[in-house]
């Protein structure tokens, strides 16, 4: 499709059918598992990731990061989607506000968009200057080099959905009410503006797709395959081993020491169900 990345997977080859449910499902769980054994690695090695996800709307980014955080704890692996910038904001360094974001020791950091805001959204419509966004395109593998230099495994995605399937799902979108609050009029736009946000896309890529940190593109027309094979790349992308555990015991419970319930009328929940 003209404006998407090639899908060089094809090679004039049909591509694989759709999981199914069975299939995808223990896929998962098993990637699911390592990804809690991946964060148990982390926490005793005080390992610093930070995974960065982008790419086109309606791409599937928000579904690979909650199956990402799904068994994992929040306390280790963060998600962070920020809003839009406040004033304050505005007028400070482009950068402090994801610095801040930047994990401790034996944490991970999942930015759900990120300081690629500055090359895609608000380059696309208008939200910065011309020479803020040649700044930021020239600037940001520095600062990327900083944060490796710093000890932080920094690895980033860009998803990327065909013109078709993108309006096939934001028509989804419009007509399933269960769906429709993720339409917004940013989405609305994105879709009108498509080549606008390819060739915001394709000079991002030259800019900051380098050696140190590069881009790492999901073909995400297929959601199931997109979430497995994301996942399966992250678990090889950070260099983590398993960590042996101690195996737990429960503890006797306490004997009660007279202990009496109270005679009150508590407030149940009534059981509809």
């Amino acid at each position: 499709m003209e404006g998407s990345v090639p899908d060089k997977r094809k090679n004039g080859k049909e591509l694989k059918p759709e999981l199914g449910k069975k299939e995808y499902e223990g896929e998962l769980r098993n990637l699911q598992t390592k990804l809690v054994e991946m964060q148990e690695w982390v926490t005793a090695s005080h390992a610093k990731v930070v995974v960065v996800f982008e790419g086109r709307d309606a791409a599937g980014k928000g579904g690979v990061i909650h199956r990402i955080m799904e068994r994992v704890s929040p306390r280790v692996v963060r998600h962070v989607a920020l809003p839009a910038p406040t004033e304050r904001e505005r007028s400070q360094l482009y950068m402090q506000r994801y610095l801040k974001e930047m994990p401790a020791g034996g944490e991970v950091t999942v930015f759900d968009r990120s300081w690629y805001n500055r090359a895609l959204v608000e380059h696309v419509m208008g939200f910065c200057t011309d020479k803020q966004y040649a700044d930021f395109l020239r600037l940001c593998p520095g600062f990327e080099s900083l944060l490796k230099s710093n000890g932080i495994i920094l690895v980033k995605y860009w998803f990327e959905v065909s013109e078709k399937e993108q309006h096939r799902r934001f028509l989804r979108r419009i007509e399933d009410r269960m769906r429709r609050w993720k339409l917004s009029p940013m989405d609305l736009e994105s879709h009108r503006r498509w080549y606008d946000y390819s060739r915001a896309r394709d000079a991002m890529f030259a800019a900051t797709d380098i050696p140190q940190s590069p881009w790492n593109v999901v073909q995400a027309d297929d959601k199931e395959r997109a979430r497995l094979n994301c996942i399966s790349h992250l678990l090889s992308a950070v260099p983590w081993k398993p960590i042996a555990q101690e195996k737990v015991k429960l503890p006797k419970r306490q004997k009660p020491k007279g202990y009496k319930a109270p005679d009150w009328n508590f407030h149940y929940v009534p059981e509809k169900y």
